[in-house]
């Protein structure tokens, strides 16, 4: 079993930063990606950036030049900073993993934490 704990979030001012930790842990063969996507009150969830095991990033529009995100291959962890943050940004941010297989065979399969939340408020 797989377990994704999310750290960070909470209560920021407008222009703000925060850094959002993801570790997974248990029984981990391989994944493609970790990632955080976000969903803003009465909205559908929307990825904000991901990291592949290879280290190439993708950013959504909305965040580029805010973000960074970086990953720690050994510990499985995804770590996100956020700057400047906005009045758009308060949502739920969930840790994202990609294409998670537990052993070497079997489906692969997407999996989220569950989800810590972001205000932004002064």
């Amino acid at each position: 079993q797989v377990e994704l704990v999310e750290s960070g979030g909470g209560l920021v001012q407008p222009g703000g930063s925060v850094r959002l930790s993801c570790a997974a842990s248990g029984s981990i063969f391989s994944f493609s990606a970790m990632g955080w996507e976000r969903q803003p009150p009465g909205q559908a969830r929307e990825l904000v950036a991901t990291i592949t095991s290879e280290g190439i990033t993708r950013t959504a529009d909305f965040v580029k030049g805010r973000i960074t995100i970086s990953r720690d291959a050994a510990l499985n962890t995804v770590v996100m900073q956020m700057n400047n943050l906005k009045p758009e940004d308060p949502a739920v941010y969930y840790c994202y993993l990609g294409a998670l297989k537990p052993t070497p065979v079997g489906p692969a399969y997407n999996m989220w934490g569950r989800g810590t939340q972001v205000t932004v408020a002064s």
